[in-house]
């Protein structure tokens, strides 16, 4: 708590705290929502779990609300933008700041993915069948599949931000446009035409956090010219903004799912013919607009009320392990099923029916306690991650060997998490995780890492 009070208290009178708060209420929704939502049940005798979405379809407009990937990439874009052009005011480099920036992220991923790992394959070695085994890891490493994303977005942050900086709006409007196109090969054909559906949708997001900070502040575009025509102004940030973005994008929404051919869904429903969420849809990008509406007529409000000291120590102590919360949240539910099913006491009510709905409070409970432990062992891996320094010039050569050497460690990584996503949850692990995918994604993070413990000192 001390600690919590200091960081409140050396906070710059300049931050933009709503930030904050909404990556932390993001990443709270996300867990909630897959805890809330889940179905236990057995299959051939053993506990099983799927979405409860397929018979509450009362429940689908909510969706609306509760996807909040869009908000996440929103605040991400906002953030980074803030930290890379912070990082070139004090003599830093792009390269610089991919690795700096890698390392938040890929630290808490790199000893979830070694937990259970190990953890897999003490249980094969105990006689454990491995294909179980990799149903469970799958189920583990879900989060995963947004990481993907999350990573591939960080990695272009440099050149996306400097098309920003040229052409303002008009760049996530292009890629909504290519959304929309990809949408037209998901109903006509070819499907292959969606798949880049799962950059394009969250970059267009992470570029209006771009102009979201870019229009929080005004001193980012000095000695620049200054932005011209329609889609190179600035943000609006006014309620009045929010409420137009809110009511257009709740319009187009329902336009495209009740009187169009997507679902009312934004998450994803067994059995649906389009999934909202993977790739990112056309509606998707609505519900994205809609939120940002949203999110701009409270930020007022909320900006009065982080000025207190006690919700904002709250949201520090929340952003302080948010990865850490969102990576380890389906292992609490993974480890909780596992201890109730050995005690023979995991409730298994029909969907929808009283017992399943009184189940939801001490089932939440106790999903809460089980990740509070994970998060007091493993959160400090996140927390105590140091912050970068400005580092001196290099020569030409050793800077584009570092770009080189970076980018390959980005690639290691995307493609050590996209073969695990891809590798389906049949078939035998003795490590639960795919060996391929396991040894590209170590590969990749150990040369991040050695590319950061190496960094040229300040000049």
């Amino acid at each position: 708590m001390r600690r919590l009070r200091q960081l409140a208290q050396r906070t710059p009178p300049g931050r933009e705290r709503y930030i904050d708060l909404l990556r932390a209420l993001a990443i709270t929704m996300v867990v909630l929502g897959h805890w809330g939502v889940t179905v236990i049940g057995y299959d051939n005798g053993r506990p099983a779990g799927h979405s409860a979405l397929a018979d509450l379809r009362w429940a689908w407009p909510l969706t609306w609300v509760a996807q909040v990937m869009p908000v996440f990439f929103l605040v991400g874009g906002y953030a980074n933008a803030a930290s890379l052009t912070s990082r070139r005011r004090r003599g830093g480099s792009a390269t610089g700041w991919l690795v700096d920036r890698s390392a938040r992220l890929i630290r808490p991923t790199t000893v979830l993915l070694l937990v259970l790992a190990a953890g897999a394959g003490i249980a094969t070695l105990r006689g454990a069948d491995a294909a179980q085994v990799r149903e469970v890891i799958w189920f583990a490493t879900i989060p995963l599949w947004f990481l993907v994303a999350y990573v591939a977005v960080v990695a272009l942050t440099p050149p996306m931000y400097a098309l920003h900086r040229r052409f303002g709006l008009a760049v996530p409007v292009v890629l909504v446009a290519l959304v929309a196109l990809g949408d037209l090969g998901r109903l006509l054909g070819p499907a292959v035409l969606a798949d880049g559906n799962y950059l394009l949708g969250w970059l267009a997001v992470h570029q209006v956090g771009f102009a979201w900070y870019d229009a929080a502040r005004p001193d980012t575009r000095a000695g620049h010219a200054a932005p011209r025509g329609l889609f190179r102004r600035r943000l609006p940030l006014s309620g009045r903004a929010g409420a137009v973005l809110l009511g257009g994008g709740l319009v187009a929404l329902v336009l495209l799912t009740v009187a169009g051919p997507y679902p009312v869904a934004m998450l994803h429903v067994p059995g649906e013919r389009l999934d909202n969420a993977a790739p990112p849809s056309l509606a998707l990008m609505a519900a994205a607009a809609a939120q940002l509406g949203l999110i701009l007529l409270l930020r007022r409000p909320a900006g009065r009320w982080l000025r207190r000291s006690g919700p904002w120590q709250a949201v520090l102590a929340v952003n302080a392990v948010v990865l850490t919360l969102f990576l380890w949240h389906l292992t609490a539910a993974v480890l909780l099923v596992g201890l109730l099913d050995a005690l023979g006491v995991l409730p298994t009510p029909p969907v929808g029916s009283a017992a399943w709905w009184a189940w939801r409070v001490p089932w939440l409970l106790a999903l809460t306690a089980v990740l509070a432990v994970l998060v007091a062992v493993f959160g400090p891996v996140e927390a105590r991650t140091r912050r970068p320094a400005a580092t001196g010039p290099a020569g030409v050569g050793r800077r584009r060997l570092r770009a080189g050497l970076a980018l390959a460690g980005y690639a290691g990584v995307l493609v050590g998490l996209l073969l695990n996503s891809l590798t389906p949850k049949e078939g035998p692990e003795p490590l639960g995780l795919p060996a391929p995918a396991l040894v590209a994604y170590l590969a990749g993070a150990g040369l991040l890492r050695l590319l950061r413990s190496g960094r040229d000192r300040p000049g």
